[in-house]
């Protein structure tokens, strides 16, 4: 199936967020048809916050390793990491996979929704084909998180060539409804804390992410690991040193050889 198509499904499309390449192979091996990465789960790998276009030179080392898996690639560019409308979408068209998660905020404030369409449009231009899920960031932030004011921006980054909307942020149910409802792409949130897939599904979205949980999750189990074995208790069940290895040493047999 084609990364659009995965979005018309019954069931929304579980997109699980990746940081570094052993998450990304056990998510293909999991099944998944598409991963996509986390700039949070970069950033803070590599000992840096998140935002501030802190996470571009992690993304490009990570999606390069990646171009061999045999699954759908979505990779978050922040805000492109840049401010010129025309170096955004080299950018994105110089990644070559299969889509892209660009916001309209920048060190955690909103932009004037001008300043995402003009780089939508560019990268539209440069790479027609490419993915683009233009998130909204007015519920993340707390700032002009109403149902009237994200459809202004969703509606206008759809106008300019977005393929989907992303809006993060903890959402009531109504008012997923309503966004889901109000624009002609589909919609995209994050992992919700008391609805499931299936429900969320009935409320119209399409597209649901992991976001940067996965690796915070993976950070919470190895501290609880050391702690439980420092108090006593016995090592917890996990993939195997050899099963992860092998994993690795497939992978690297599948990548083109540079020469």
């Amino acid at each position: 199936m084609t990364f659009k198509s995965l979005h018309q499904q019954p069931v929304p499309l579980l997109l699980p967020n990746a940081w570094d390449v052993s998450s990304a192979l056990a998510y293909a091996a999991a099944g998944f048809p598409a991963i996509g990465t986390t700039s949070f789960g970069l950033a803070a790998a590599g000992g840096r916050p998140d935002g501030g276009r802190a996470s571009q030179q992690a993304t490009l080392a990570l999606v390069e390793a990646l171009r061999a898996l045999p699954v759908h690639l979505t990779v978050d560019i922040e805000d492109g990491y840049s401010d010129d409308p025309e170096g955004v979408a080299a950018f994105a068209a110089g990644l070559r996979v299969a889509g892209i998660n660009i916001e309209d905020s920048a060190d955690g404030e909103l932009v004037d929704p001008v300043v995402l369409v003009a780089k939508i449009a560019a990268i539209k231009r440069q790479a027609p084909e490419l993915f683009v899920n233009a998130r909204v960031d007015t519920y993340w932030f707390g700032r002009q998180a109403t149902v009237e004011r994200t459809l202004e921006r969703a509606r206008a980054y759809v106008a300019a060539g977005a393929d989907g909307v992303f809006v993060p942020g903890t959402i009531a149910p109504a008012d997923l409804r309503s966004l889901t409802g109000g624009v002609e792409a589909p919609v995209n949130v994050l992992a919700h804390p008391t609805l499931t897939l299936s429900e969320l599904g009935e409320l119209g979205v399409r597209r649901v992410s992991t976001g940067s949980l996965p690796y915070r999750a993976a950070v919470d189990a190895a501290v609880r690991v050391a702690t439980d074995l420092r108090d006593g208790a016995t090592p917890p069940a996990a993939t195997s040193y050899h099963a992860m290895q092998e994993r690795l040493v497939r992978f690297q047999e599948t990548k083109p050889h540079e020469g």
